[in-house]
């Protein structure tokens, strides 16, 4: 549509068919107020789902944020979702649920690159006026875009790079030379335990020669001491 798609997904471990009823019935009356159509991968069968807002078990996530009428995209804030959100340029709407999701979607909002919502606040007016400022203001777009740019600059694209040293380990059978030494090494060695146990050896006898160090001088300190008191008795 002429106004734009929003894309809504909640990853491949959390799942939208999972969420309480009482949030999913909020979300589909927020997109039922919004021009806007929506794709929202869902994974059990839907009713009473509003005309703009197409379901889906699975959904190709890479091919729809590359498309230019997609505006937004609701996700959980997991990391790979909103890098391939940022390389795409499309601006975000996070509903973090656990792990590193919290603090993504911090970032999210501190960047510029959208917003984030708690599940908890969530009420019909509170998903609408998210997405409608997002929608409705240019910086949120600009600053993906900003993002976005710098991932696209590159010699050779991702996909024809990874091309090339596939085919350069099969054309060098395994290419032996650009195997990490690290892998011929025993755990000990890898984890450097001889040299932590040796380091740790060290400190112990420094400090117990320190510490005899410090019993002799203060012997020969209180010895003077009581010696002097005597002699001036």
């Amino acid at each position: 549509g002429s106004s734009g798609v929003i894309y809504f997904s909640l990853g491949s471990v959390a799942r939208s068919s999972s969420m309480p009823v009482q949030y999913r019935d909020l979300f589909i009356q927020a997109f039922r107020r919004l021009p806007q159509r929506v794709i929202w991968k869902y994974e059990e069968e839907l009713e009473d789902v509003p005309d703009n807002v197409m379901i889906s078990k699975w959904l190709p996530q890479q091919d729809i944020l590359a498309h230019n009428n997609v505006k937004v995209f609701i996700t959980h804030g997991g990391l790979l979702s909103m890098q391939e959100a940022i390389y795409h340029a499309t601006p975000l709407l996070a509903l973090p649920i656990l792990a590193d999701q919290p603090k993504n979607s911090v970032f999210i909002k501190n960047s510029g690159l959208g917003d984030f919502l708690i599940w908890e606040e969530l009420t019909v007016d509170v998903i609408v006026d998210a997405l409608t400022k997002i929608l409705n203001e240019p910086k949120y777009k600009e600053n993906v875009l900003k993002m976005s740019v710098p991932l696209h600059d590159q010699l050779v694209p991702p996909t024809e790079l990874a091309v090339f040293w596939t085919e350069y380990v099969i054309r060098h059978k395994g290419a032996p030379q650009l195997r990490s030494p690290a892998a011929q090494l025993s755990w000990v060695e890898f984890l450097m335990l001889d040299v932590i146990f040796i380091l740790h050896l060290a400190v112990i006898v420094l400090l117990f020669i320190l510490r005899r160090i410090i019993r002799v001088i203060t012997a020969k300190i209180f010895g003077s001491s009581g010696k002097m008191k005597k002699k001036n008795e």
